[in-house]
């Protein structure tokens, strides 16, 4: 189920909504809000309800461990590594397996062995990579004091599955929540209903008129990407650096939205990334939940900048291919992760540096490193990536129209969609106090928006396949 389907919006959503006000103690919310999370989950696969259950439970009780074994301290690195090792497990042999055997059958072909891996036949499950990030970061946290473990089962599985965030983040932390899902029961209404629609409605326009226009126009170009020219390959690339912004931030504001309708306060996901003024300033802006969660259970575990300036480039490097991975089981994702690793290490190597530009060129400058690596994050292979990186610093002549039928449409595109993001305020920026004239404009393109969702088939966000 997507927020932007109709069943979502005219069914699922008002029925949810409607039978938790009605609802008035803590434990009946968490019950409804974790069967809904589920209906929500199962609409995709119903059988991967129970892979989540699993790894509820399975996180769970290693809180509870936490809690009987307090003093002992090899109970307690028990209850960490069990369950993480278990976690984990279940996400490599989902996401990973098959590009494993595939790099296995590269390795033998290349040493002469005559063994051939055979593909397994493996349906990813949605939303598994951020429902794990959630079920980790609980255990570690719990181990480190920095959150106390729940005794209440349906608390915790209402966390987990939480259907505003379930599928495509943020990657909220109980922490973050916790103090919220303890006073569930306090709000007889919702408490910011205005903050709640004008979040949702921004993020619905965000992801129907602007990512989904653009991913119209550029992803058929794309399909074609070896008749495409040197001006079109930029065009197209642009495209999707604005695509995959505002699609992703789009989710992520109607998630927020979503949580303020229950009372539950979601954290920022994205704070203008494009204004960055240098590459850890835009990993500081994007993607904030993750990158949070790199540095906290990644990069700082592996030691940081503890251990001198390698080291903390060693560090860099690992945790941004960990990043990378986790987007995806493919050597574009790899090699993406690679590429922000050592931007990180030269940014870091030049943080004394005296010699600075002006805010201007560094955010041009800045946008222009993180849209080559789009290249990569984009492609469904390394030919395709290296082929669009040909087309874009070699010169190609041909016309934009031949390649972009749409060629106005995604000019027109581009120009609304870098205003937005590289000058107006986000989300969060705003105050959400809409003066009459502004609510009009808003509700305007709202009702665009669910017009051009009713006669047409609801787009899928970008991150559900990660």
């Amino acid at each position: 189920m997507l927020f932007n389907s109709l069943g979502f919006l005219y069914v699922f959503l008002p029925i949810t909504y409607f039978i938790y006000m009605l609802l008035t103690r803590k434990t009946q919310r968490y019950v409804w809000l974790t069967i809904t999370g589920y209906v929500f989950y199962g609409f995709w696969n119903y059988k991967f309800c129970f892979l989540m259950l699993f790894s509820t439970l399975v996180s769970y009780f290693a809180g509870l461990g936490f809690l009987r074994w307090k003093d002992d301290a090899k109970m307690r690195k028990l209850c960490l590594v069990l369950p993480i090792a278990v976690d984990l497990s279940l996400l490599g042999f989902f996401k990973y397996s098959n590009f494993t055997l595939d790099n296995l059958g590269r390795l033998f072909s290349w040493l002469g062995i005559n063994a051939h891996p055979q593909h397994l036949d493996i349906i990813l499950p949605v939303g598994i990579s951020f429902y794990t990030f959630h079920t980790i970061s609980y255990i570690v946290d719990s181990y480190r004091g920095t959150v106390k473990p729940t005794r209440n089962f349906f608390e915790f599985a209402c966390y987990v599955s939480l259907f505003s965030q379930l599928v495509a983040g943020p990657i909220v932390r109980f922490a973050q929540v916790e103090k919220d899902l303890e006073d569930i029961d306090k709000y007889k209404t919702t408490k910011n209903l205005s903050m709640a629609w004008s979040f949702f409605c921004i993020g619905i326009i965000k992801k129907v008129l602007i990512a989904d226009s653009l991913q119209l126009i550029i992803d058929p170009a794309l399909k074609d990407y070896s008749s495409l020219s040197t001006l079109s390959a930029w065009l197209c690339m642009l495209g999707y650096a604005y695509q995959i912004y505002f699609d992703f931030s789009g989710y992520s504001d109607m998630a927020v939205g979503l949580g303020h309708l229950f009372n539950i306060h979601i954290p920022q996901n994205f704070n203008s990334p494009y204004k960055a003024v240098n590459i850890s300033d835009f990993w500081r802006r994007w993607h904030i939940s993750l990158s949070s969660c790199l540095r906290d259970y990644l990069y700082i575990p592996l030691g940081g900048n503890k251990y001198g300036e390698f080291g903390a480039y060693r560090n860099l490097m690992l945790t941004m291919i960990f990043g990378g991975l986790w987007h995806g089981a493919n050597w574009t994702f790899v090699i993406w992760g690679i590429y922000h690793g050592g931007l990180l290490a030269i940014n870091r190597a030049m943080k004394d540096s005296k010699f600075e530009l002006p805010v201007l060129v560094q955010r041009v400058w800045t946008f222009f490193l993180v849209l080559i690596g789009w290249v990569f994050f984009r492609a469904v292979d390394m030919p395709m990536a290296t082929a669009i990186l040909k087309k874009m610093f070699g010169f190609v002549s041909g016309s934009v129209a031949q390649s972009i039928p749409a060629e106005s449409g995604l000019i027109a595109c581009l120009v609304i969609a870098a205003l937005v993001a590289h000058f107006a305020k986000n989300t969060f920026e705003l105050k959400h106090d809409w003066h009459p004239a502004a609510a009009v404009g808003i509700m305007a393109l709202f009702l665009v928006s669910m017009l051009v969702i009713t006669s047409g088939h609801p787009s899928p966000f970008l991150y559900f396949q990660f």
